[in-house]
């Protein structure tokens, strides 16, 4: 198997690491993230300038560019050997609900899901995550079954997986979710330079709404790993006829 790893924290972050040195037992890893945490950064794609590839010393390319810009590369120009699937992680920091909006890592599987590969994004639960290796052996344990029953995601989806921080004898098992949602996000905050100009930090995100039972939320806050396959199609076919109503009258 071939994997194509990237992430939005950066190729020098503790997950992307962990992720590898467990992947790396049983497939044919090549890496390619972003040269420093490129968090928050969604679907972007760097369009006004060039972007430069590099190779550390332990052979991960790293990019300065964002996460998609990562796969996007890797995948249409930069790879000479293309894989079999592109996982996308470990996040430090679940991607619950509207978090995959802004998520960079969900980002790096859907550039991966819409270049014709499956997909997976990979995210522990705390942001500051101790058991990376639960992550890991999640992953792996995940890519394994799918080889062997020889399964493939549907078209245009990918898998969402949030993984409690904890070690991994401790974890519930796992569940089939759907995106709960958060509240509104908090105000921004106004602070100064030291100049006295005014300059403002991005609020944190909103609280839990939308988070019983079925929901990716509730999952995990109950010792679960979370797995939620996500559509590409953004299309609310509920609307569809409401709308062709609405436009004739």
């Amino acid at each position: 198997m071939k994997i194509l790893v990237s992430n939005d924290d950066g190729h020098q972050a503790q997950g992307i690491l962990c992720l590898v040195e467990t992947l790396e037992k049983f497939a044919d890893i090549t890496v390619v993230a972003p040269d420093r945490n490129r968090s928050g950064a969604s679907n972007s794609l760097t369009l006004e300038y060039p972007i430069r590839a590099q190779t550390a010393a332990n052979g991960f390319i790293y990019v300065d560019g964002t996460p998609t810009d990562c796969v996007h590369l890797a995948l249409t120009g930069l790879l000479d050997n293309l894989p079999d699937i592109v996982v996308s992680g470990i996040n430090a920091g679940a991607n619950l609900g509207d978090d995959v909006i802004y998520s960079g890592t969900v980002a790096a599987a859907m550039e991966g899901r819409n270049l014709g590969f499956p997909a997976l994004a990979v995210s522990m639960a705390s942001h500051h995550p101790k058991h990376y290796d639960t992550g890991a052996k999640v992953v792996a344990d995940l890519l394994k079954r799918l080889k062997v029953d020889k399964l493939s995601l549907p078209v245009n989806t990918i898998l969402n997986i949030n993984v409690p921080d904890c070690p991994w004898e401790q974890l519930a098992g796992t569940q089939i979710t759907r995106l709960g949602n958060r509240h509104q996000s908090e105000p921004a905050v106004k602070s100064q330079d030291p100049r006295g100009r005014p300059v403002y930090w991005i609020g944190p995100t909103g609280s839990e709404q939308d988070a019983g039972p079925g929901t990716d939320f509730y999952a995990v806050n109950q010792g679960f790993v979370s797995i939620t396959p996500l559509h590409i199609d953004l299309t609310s076919y509920a609307a569809l006829d409401a709308m062709k109503t609405w436009l004739n009258d």
